[in-house]
This record gives structure tokens, sequence and C-alpha cells, in this order.
């Protein structure tokens, strides 16, 4: 018998699964940890620790959500570094400084990394053989300098 709608969806955040949310990532900041076109499963209001690839609100732009490495805490906030050291722009905490706490919402979990053809996933060899590669926790290592 289903649940009503209230009991259902108390049952759901008591269980946390109401907070995982997915995000598309564009840009090339987080490479190669996370690359432009992954998408990001991320769990909202999950507990942050150094090393965490983190969803955050932008300090200068609240409507633009990033993507970054938490790395520390200093004076403010977050200290949230890019994973790619070549890119031209990073858009960090080395431009803009700590990031307030309340602006982290979330904390990745896994990397879904799509096909590079989707036609070619025709056999259950080639599925499990992309899943392999595509589907990923993100590490805590700290990659940014």
């Amino acid at each position: 018998m289903p649940q009503p709608t209230g009991e259902r969806e108390r049952e759901l955040e008591r269980r946390g699964l109401r907070r995982l949310a997915l995000c598309e990532v564009t840009g090339p900041s987080m490479a190669p940890t996370v690359n432009s076109g992954d998408t990001l499963v991320v769990r909202y209001g999950a507990r942050v620790r150094p090393g965490d690839v983190v969803l955050l609100r932008h300090p200068l732009q609240q409507d633009l959500l990033i993507v970054k490495r938490a790395v520390g805490r200093r004076d403010g906030g977050w200290w949230v570094l890019s994973d790619n050291t070549l890119a031209a722009f990073a858009n960090d905490s080395r431009d803009f400084g700590a990031v307030p706490e309340e602006f982290v919402l979330a904390r990745a979990l896994l990397r879904l990394r799509p096909p590079a053809d989707v036609a070619a996933q025709r056999t259950l060899r080639s599925a499990v053989s992309w899943a392999a590669v595509a589907v990923r926790p993100l590490s805590r290592r700290l990659r940014a300098r």
C-alpha cells in the first residue's frame, strides 16, 4: 500500500534520499577529476571535509552554481580551489577569497561520465566496459594547489 505523500516525504528525508540531486558540469576548471559534460550526484546538507568536491553558490554572483574542491577552512568560510591548474580562469578562492559556509550547498558523491558514443553501447559488454570507467566515487585527495 503506498504511503501518503507527507509520510513518504518524511521517510525519504529521514533516509537522506530527498537531499540527493544530479548536476551537470560545464567548463574545464575541475579537470581531470570532473570534465565538462559529466554529471555529479550531490548530497545537499552533507558534512564537508577538506578534500571534498562541493557544489556552491558563487560568492560574487549568487545565482551561479559552481563546483570546486574544498581545501580547508579559513577566516570567513571555506577556501575552494579548481583542480585544473592549467585553466586560464580558475574562478576560485584565489579570485574571490573564502566562501561563506552558507554558500556551500552540497558535497559531490559520484561522477557519472557520459558515453562517448551512445550508439556504440549496444552490447552488454560495451555497456559494462563504459560503466567501469564512467561511474566513480570522488576521492578526497587534494589536487588543487
